[in-house]
């Protein structure tokens, strides 16, 4: 069993408030869940207005498929989720 947690590290420019900033963040956490079939979760920044911490976990039976799932992940919020900038990225393996 291969366990892999990406943190990611977004800032959500324009948010105003902390209402605003949920109402931007739910349908991403919702929308990867659905795409990936993974856990996904804010972890950190959770009373700033504009950056959040995302923790992504997976779990499969290969180190290649968990790594390349985490980065599907990563590249899918760059390219598909405009208004969200990547910060930073981290990820380790179990």
């Amino acid at each position: 069993m291969h366990l892999g947690v990406m943190m990611i590290h977004i800032r959500l420019p324009g948010c105003a408030s902390l209402k605003e900033k949920r109402s931007r963040l739910k349908p991403l956490l919702v929308r990867l869940h659905r795409e990936f079939n993974i856990s996904v979760a804010e972890v950190d920044f959770q009373d700033t207005w504009q950056d959040a911490m995302l923790a992504v976990a997976v779990v499969g039976n290969d180190h290649g498929h968990t790594q390349r799932s985490l980065q599907a992940v990563s590249d899918w919020i760059e390219e598909n989720w405009q208004d969200v900038n990547v910060i930073e990225e981290r990820t380790e393996f179990f």
